[in-house]
């Protein structure tokens, strides 16, 4: 599940770095056919700008959320971590071995 969300993660962020650049491309050819049409680089760029800080936003906003969720499920009055987990049993927690737990 972690591999394929950074998968994906990695493929938005390419195809979100691409896309314009396939777009400045097909401009540039258009260009030569029909001198009537031009780019407006500067409004291109902050196009592109804007873009990123899009996508940096909802990364930013993804990672601070799942922080929270984590720190909110594994804190220390959760009901479901009232109980202690095989190893806080043992007294000396690295006198276990995993033979004993059924490893």
């Amino acid at each position: 599940m972690k591999t394929l969300i950074i998968a994906i993660s990695i493929i938005t962020l390419v195809a979100i770095a691409i896309i314009p650049q396939i777009h400045f491309a097909s401009a540039q050819l258009a260009q030569t056919q029909s001198a009537k049409q031009y780019i407006n680089l500067r409004a291109e760029v902050w196009n592109e700008f804007f873009r990123m800080t899009t996508a940096a936003f909802t990364v930013g906003a993804i990672v601070s959320g799942t922080m929270i969720w984590l720190v909110w499920r594994f804190r220390e009055s959760n009901p479901k971590n009232k109980a202690p987990t095989k190893w806080e049993h043992l007294e000396d927690p690295t006198a276990g071995s995993y033979e004993e737990e059924g490893h």
